[in-house]
């Protein structure tokens, strides 16, 4: 009889849940038993994004229930004293609503130790820490440290995870595997191309490259990753994605805030090493890549790698590149100052804080095709974009008059702050002629979706904890983008200084300039 075995007793159907397919991606991954260690968690990163990304990350159910936080600085705090800087940070800045049980929970792995960098019996007392919480709350050896600190400082932190024992696990667990340790840097990865190639040789001696995350926060917003989703889900952009229709790419990184008390940082370091190298040409290789063969890590990385390969700045410097420093001015209906006046900046600086040039890449689809980066501060308004701006219609049955308020059609997918995607054509304005405009097409992902968009750094974070090192930059991808910046930097330092705009303006009058000489203009956002 069917359904029964042979020894007469009914045989077990295993039980599948009808409306669970097997290709649903949507349940997300939860992070297994492990820990983070935050050097320089007293200051404003720490507090701002990293703290209240990981409750935000408890909140949802994606860390494990044993997770352990460690913070690590000179300040004088008991684990307790620590706990309640973690809750605060938690109510100011979480994008989740508070919620009792799951603080409670996450403050019962707080830990907090005392010590300076190169103090030994604080690392000492750290890694006695970390395997207490190993036997306490079942972290299984699984650690990542994140160095939020001043890359001057990465040399005497590597060494000392090195000679305590931290970095390198030893040993399996009960189930015979063998524990992780990872270490996570934040930007900047050097100031050039033979810094970045020390900084890289000196955190791979300790920490073997697969277990190293750079992290760059835009990698991890989700506009950006929607250019992938964009470019290679969608037919309707793949024949038009190529020198045959584009004109231009425009990829902007427009602050409104100004550097007062950021001297310390930001003084000699500039817009171009700050923004440049890492945020733009990253934005520049997922706009220009070749599909990849899947998602994996590596094969996104090669792809990037490859575009990287083929970028090159297009010259005469002093023609395809602009810079300028922000002088005194009107923003926001308030008087600001200018750089000069700022406070801790020298009067004579030549730190710029804007920044644009002109890339090329050197490859079949985008030959002849230039990409125009610029990023500064006290600027019109606070945005990111990419512009991807095609090639003018020819118009043949249309005379002047019919078109000359149309301008060129353009995609542009916005990164921050009104996060989608803007679709702009040419449409017929109604009434009996034949005239036509620029009109636009949005799609907004505040509206179209009914989850919010998570933090980066929460993306980030347990991308970290799961080992998944896609959106984070590998060796080569840093180098390659120092290469493609350092001719302007030093083109730069040799010769004049930045030109001064006004706060609230859209950068230099050079900067106009640039793109004018090619007959283009910049978008204004």
């Amino acid at each position: 009889m069917a359904g029964t075995a042979s020894t007469g007793k009914p045989a077990t159907i295993a039980w599948k849940n009808p409306l669970r397919d097997k290709r649903d991606k949507r349940l997300p991954r939860i992070a297994g038993p492990c820990s983070m260690v935050i050097f320089g968690v007293t200051g404003d990163l720490s507090r701002k994004k990293l703290m209240p990304a990981i409750y935000d990350l408890a909140n949802r159910g994606l860390l494990p229930p044993g997770f352990a936080l460690v913070g690590f600085a000179r300040r004088d705090y008991a684990d307790e004293d620590f706990a309640a800087v973690v809750l605060d940070a938690v109510r100011a800045h979480a994008r989740t609503p508070f919620r009792q049980e799951v603080w409670d929970q996450l403050a019962e792995g707080i830990r907090f130790v005392q010590g300076s960098f190169d103090d030994d019996a604080a690392f000492a007392t750290l890694a006695d820490t970390l395997a207490t919480l190993d036997k306490e709350r079942g972290t299984g050896g699984n650690h990542a440290f994140y160095l939020s600190i001043p890359p001057n400082m990465f040399p005497v932190v590597l060494d000392q995870l090195s000679e305590h024992g931290l970095a390198q696990p030893t040993g399996t667990d009960e189930a015979g595997r063998k524990p992780w340790r990872r270490v996570v840097i934040e930007k900047p990865f050097g100031h050039d191309l033979e810094s970045a190639q020390e900084l890289n040789a000196l955190v791979n001696r300790v920490f073997p490259e697969e277990t190293v995350f750079r992290i760059d926060h835009y990698l991890g917003k989700e506009t950006v990753q929607n250019i992938l989703a964009l470019r290679f889900a969608n037919q309707l952009f793949d024949p038009i994605w190529n020198a045959n229709y584009v004109d231009h790419v425009q990829i902007t990184m427009a602050e409104d805030i100004g550097l007062g008390g950021r001297a310390g940082y930001y003084d000699g370091i500039g817009a171009a090493r700050d923004v440049i190298q890492n945020h733009l040409l990253q934005l520049l290789a997922l706009t220009a890549m070749e599909e990849p063969i899947s998602f994996e890590p590596k094969q996104l990385q090669a792809e990037k790698i490859k575009v990287l390969s083929a970028t090159k700045l297009v010259e005469p410097l002093d023609e395809t590149t602009a810079r300028g420093q922000y002088a005194e001015g009107w923003q926001g209906g308030e008087h600001v100052v200018g750089l000069l006046d700022e406070e801790g900046f020298d009067p004579q600086s030549r730190t710029e804080t804007y920044a644009a040039i002109t890339l090329e890449v050197d490859t079949r689809r985008w030959a002849c095709v230039p990409f125009y980066l610029r990023t500064g501060k006290r600027l019109g308004r606070r945005v990111t974009e990419i512009a991807v701006v095609f090639k003018r219609a020819p118009h043949l049955p249309f005379d002047q008059t019919m078109t000359e308020e149309l301008g060129q059609n353009a995609l542009v997918i916005r990164v921050q702050p009104d996060e989608g995607i803007t679709m702009r054509f040419g449409s017929k304005v109604p009434g009996s002629g034949m005239e036509v405009r620029d009109v636009n097409m949005d799609f907004s992902y505040g509206e179209a979706f009914t989850e919010s968009s998570p933090e980066a750094y929460e993306r980030l974070i347990l991308d970290v904890l799961l080992g998944v090192p896609s959106l984070f930059p590998v060796n080569a991808e840093v180098e390659l983008s120092w290469r493609i910046l350092d001719p302007v930097l030093e083109r730069w330092a040799a010769d004049g200084k930045p030109e001064p705009y006004e706060a609230g303006a859209w950068g230099p009058p050079s900067a106009d300039e640039m793109l004018a000489r090619t007959g283009r203009e910049w978008r204004r956002p």
